[in-house]
């Protein structure tokens, strides 16, 4: 799989260890930035992220900040973009299995090294599991296209 990875100035160190590894797990890796921990505005790679995975550039996102929130609301508002913060190998999983999310965003600020290797493992592992589950997933597409 292609996967896409961003981040700013507060989770660029964990945003280096997940795209090591998961370019050790076989993966492409996408670097999105930031590439250093200068100050710089976490709408920025959010919305990179989010673009990236809506454009077929990769399959998935993985974005990094501080908290893993702003990050997360930020690659929400592309359109077609499902991203959830996530803080553990369970709320991974079930992001892609229950919500079908394409982004995982993760708190550098929130989670240790560890656990969020092993969530992006589950993320990249777990498949939407459709049934009751689409109906929701659709309504939530049915809320974006209210917008236009």
């Amino acid at each position: 799989m292609r996967i896409a990875v961003g981040s700013d100035h507060a989770g660029f160190e964990l945003k280096q260890q997940l795209a090591e590894h998961i370019e050790a797990s076989g993966h492409k890796v996408v670097d999105l930035g930031t590439h250093d921990s200068v100050s710089v505005d976490y709408p920025d790679y959010g919305s990179a992220v989010g673009r990236a995975v809506v454009g077929g550039e990769v399959d998935l996102g993985v974005a990094v900040c501080g908290s893993g929130i702003g990050i997360c609301i930020a690659a929400n508002k592309v359109r077609g973009v499902r991203a959830a913060t996530v803080h553990d190998v369970t709320s991974a999983r079930l992001s892609r299995e229950h919500n079908n999310a394409n982004v995982m965003c993760v708190g550098q600020r929130f989670i240790g090294p560890q656990v969020a290797l092993d969530a992006v493992d589950a993320f990249l592992a777990a498949d939407f599991a459709g049934g009751r589950h689409s109906r929701r997933v659709d309504k939530i597409s049915h809320l974006e296209q209210e917008q236009e």
